[in-house]
């Protein structure tokens, strides 16, 4: 009789657990929660994340337009095929991206975006606005441009500035989200990823521009960057923009490139205190002579000079097309040794730099006063 009580009730202690256990694993499957409840909140946080970052930074990010004509030859739904005069009028095409940084009217873009110096840009903003772009200011020593709208063309709207992060204290993994007009069509298309990789260099360019131009300390990501998301922000999980999308990998899939908010904010910096983008200007036109080419042609190893442009401070201080340039203000130049653009881009506007050219198998002396870039 005892053993039969014994059983009993480890009968219906087993029977107890079953029933708890059904109800809890019913509960969770109908609230969205399998075996793993830590994944399934883990995956909420990261939406709420992406959501909150669209709804503060998407209203701050534009599409900038390029204004072109169109020409329409003949109707061709007449039914007498017959061509009518020709009549042009001006046509709109999404070239990129941008993000307002002043209420005022100041948006960043890339600068290869707005290359064309002949043509009139807009901008579009999330809510469908329309501003003419009255200025473009162009970086001549990065790929950044800052364009000018007047904020009261849409009388009772509000331009609303995106906050800048920190990108020196960027990590590989962390998380980021990246906004921008996809494929020049798909307006403030959003995409997600982690920072893949710091310190990259690149040589980048723009399908819709044909351009292209050497980057270096690049931030690498798997956030999805296409063709017309070139001067879009990348931002972080804080809702700080903390890079300018600027490329994507054509041989790859899930490469993508952004150039470091602290760029940006050095050229806003530079920009603010002279009204315009003043930045050391040499003149010159060069091309890196590495060691094996300079034994095969049987000439010094540096920054052979392809062109000068005229009066500049390299054509005062009497260098010419074909010198190459070895040294700069004590600084071997070549492969693996100093960049001459970056010792350039070191100094101010009116310092001297001391070049050691070589010429015709002999060495000379020049001093150089560099003066401010021309706009561009």
């Amino acid at each position: 009789m005892r053993r039969l009580i014994v059983l009993l009730t480890i009968l219906f202690v087993i029977l107890g657990i079953a029933s708890f256990a059904s109800r809890y694993f019913q509960k969770n499957a109908q609230s969205g929660q399998l075996l793993r409840p830590q994944e399934a909140t883990k995956v909420v946080t990261e939406e709420s994340v992406t959501i909150d970052v669209v709804k503060e930074v998407g209203p701050s990010v534009v599409t900038v337009v390029e204004e072109t004509t169109g020409v329409q030859s003949f109707n061709p739904f007449s039914i007498f095929d017959i061509p009518q005069q020709q009549q042009t009028q001006p046509q709109s095409m999404n070239i990129g991206s941008g993000f307002i940084v002043t209420s005022d009217g100041f948006v960043i873009t890339s600068k290869h975006v707005v290359s064309d110096t002949n043509v009139k840009y807009n901008i579009i903003t999330a809510n469908d606005k329309k501003y003419t772009v009255q200025k473009v200011y162009r970086d001549p020593l990065n790929d950044i441009a800052i364009l000018k709208v007047d904020p009261s063309e849409n009388p009772g709207q509000s331009l609303k500035p995106v906050v800048l992060g920190d990108s020196s204290r960027l990590q590989v993994g962390q998380f980021v989200v990246a906004i921008g007009t996809a494929l020049g069509e798909f307006k403030n298309t959003v995409t997600t990823g982690v920072i893949s990789g710091l310190g990259r260099g690149i040589t980048a360019g723009d399908q819709f521009q044909g351009l292209a131009e050497r980057l270096d300390n690049v931030i690498q990501t798997d956030a999805a960057i296409n063709p017309g998301n070139s001067g879009g922000p990348l931002v972080n999980s804080s809702s700080q923009v903390i890079g300018i999308n600027t490329a994507v990998s054509v041989n790859g899939q899930n490469i993508g490139f952004a150039l470091p908010i602290n760029v940006v904010k050095d050229s806003l910096a530079n920009f603010n205190e002279h009204g315009q983008f003043e930045r050391p200007f040499l003149g010159v036109a060069f091309k890196i002579i590495g060691k094996d080419v300079a034994l095969l042609n049987n000439v010094a190893q540096g920054a052979y000079v392809q062109s000068i442009i005229p009066s500049s401070p390299a054509d005062k201080a009497g260098i010419k097309p074909g010198d190459i340039i070895i040294e700069a203000d004590g600084q071997q130049i070549g492969e693996g040794k100093g960049d001459l653009a970056k010792i350039i881009a070191g100094k101010k506007v009116g310092d001297s730099i001391s070049l050691v050219v070589w010429r015709d198998g002999a060495k000379l002396n020049l001093k150089a006063i560099l003066e401010s870039a021309p706009a561009q």
